[in-house]
């Protein structure tokens, strides 16, 4: 694999690519709290498949530019960031998506603002965030699940949590949500990446935005409009066999008018791509190369 750097959207954005540069671009997107490495097990599967396989660090994740404080991170802007870096990487436009935790919440937004962009996608541990939201009114333990979201929404306290002993409340979440797996070096490089100055304030930002229209760019309120439009890319969710999530995904089917499939990963939790990766790649492949 190798890193190099792109600009697309005002921004510079670092990525590991692996495979042939003229082939079709698979992007695989991370969640949080993660990075691009994360798909370490992925993108050399998928070079040797022939794919121009690329993982971006997102909008504020080191070595990726930091914007300044006051920029945005909402939907709107971060499916944005996709379309634009799909833009400079693919000469016809056009790509696979691969998504996880954050990574699926912006590429469920990119399917349905941008739809011209992506021919087929697979997302990863999130349904789609209209199902997530529906579902987080009615049920207890779903909200209890995205406990962090409610709390990432308070003033310093959440800086604190995060940044004291070393980070260590971003490993405690990963052993919340993938409670059967180790995967302390990834974790430490996390740990480590997020003690760059502005990435732990950025990484919160992006939770902050989910709530409240001050937090939104008011210049894309166009793109903002379509991000729950009917998602007609044929479309695959993975998600792992211990992970609550899984009961929302036959009722999201209704927020798609083209192909969706959804299918579990047994034994795995919510980082399913690194717990089985030999498994997830077979069903990843399978699901692209069905053309």
């Amino acid at each position: 694999m190798q890193q190099k750097s792109l600009h697309a959207n005002n921004l510079d954005f670092a990525y590991l690519q692996a495979g042939p540069s003229d082939g079709p671009l698979a992007l695989f997107l991370h969640g949080y709290p993660d990075s691009a490495t994360t798909w370490q097990h992925q993108l050399p599967a998928f070079a040797a498949a022939g794919y121009h396989a690329v993982a971006p660090w997102l909008r504020g994740y080191p070595p990726s530019e930091i914007p300044p404080p006051g920029a945005y991170y909402d939907r709107a802007t971060l499916a944005t960031d996709v379309a634009e870096i799909i833009k400079v990487l693919s000469p016809d436009k056009l790509c696979v998506l691969i998504g996880q935790d954050w990574g699926a919440a912006i590429g469920y937004g990119v399917l349905a603002a941008y739809p011209q962009c992506v021919s087929r996608a697979a997302l990863l541990a999130v349904p789609h965030p209209a199902q997530v939201r529906a579902t987080l009114k009615s049920s207890p333990k779903h909200a209890l699940r995205s406990f962090h979201w409610f709390l990432f929404q308070l003033p310093w306290l959440p800086e604190w949590l995060c940044a004291r002993r070393d980070y260590a409340f971003l490993e405690t979440l990963w052993r919340l949500w993938s409670p059967d797996f180790d995967d302390t070096l990834h974790v430490t490089e996390i740990r480590r990446s997020m003690a760059a100055p502005g990435a732990l304030q950025a990484s919160l930002a992006y939770y902050r935005a989910m709530f409240g229209k001050r937090n939104a760019d008011p210049a894309l309120a166009a793109v903002r409009a379509r991000l729950d439009a009917p998602i007609a890319v044929p479309t695959r969710v993975l998600i792992g066999g211990q992970d609550m999530r899984r009961e929302m995904l036959e009722p999201a089917r209704r927020y798609f008018t083209g192909e969706y499939e959804w299918t579990t990963v047994p034994g795995t939790g919510h980082f399913l791509h690194r717990e089985a990766p030999e498994t997830v790649n077979a069903l990843l492949l399978d699901w692209v190369n069905r053309f």
